[in-house]
């Protein structure tokens, strides 16, 4: 009988998997955090439904002049408070998204480099089940007699 040859045994030589979220939460900043949040709060239906109601109260109070007119049509000074917002929000909204898409390249990397080794490891698993197979051909082979077998004295 000719001896059987078990590839080695695979050696997990990579660090442990973690989350990306988890690295990218532990390492921002507190104007990342800030960014984060302002670009939470201002792109959410609660904000723009509260922004209007505050934007229609204050276009019915100076067109009725039920308190006094401080800002008569047409609105400069609400246009004005507008104009800061949006000076302000849209900038501190692009450092949220140019963050975003930070870790999503950290997380696409980080999807890469488990597919790699996905890959190797099945591939050890492939070379394992060959030489099973191998080895239950040759164990087959012995136990049903096949002519050309050696015979067991």
């Amino acid at each position: 009988m000719k001896t059987l040859t078990f590839p080695s045994p695979f050696r997990h030589e990579h660090p442990p998997v973690r989350n990306v979220n988890d690295l990218v939460s532990e390492r921002l900043t507190p104007g990342q955090r800030a960014a984060d949040r302002v670009a939470a709060v201002v792109g959410c239906w609660p904000f723009i439904l509260v922004q209007s109601g505050l934007l229609l109260v204050w276009v019915v109070l100076n067109v009725t002049a039920f308190l006094r007119h401080w800002d008569p049509y047409p609105f400069i000074l609400m246009n004005l408070v507008l104009s800061l917002q949006a000076a302000y929000t849209a900038p501190i909204i692009m450092m949220s998204q140019n963050r975003l898409a930070a870790r999503d390249r950290l997380a696409a990397q980080h999807d890469y480099e488990i597919n790699e080794k996905a890959e190797a490891e099945i591939r050890a698993v492939l070379e394992h089940l060959a030489a099973q197979n191998h080895a239950l051909e040759e164990i087959h082979r012995l136990l049903s007699g096949v002519p050309g077998a050696p015979k067991e004295a």
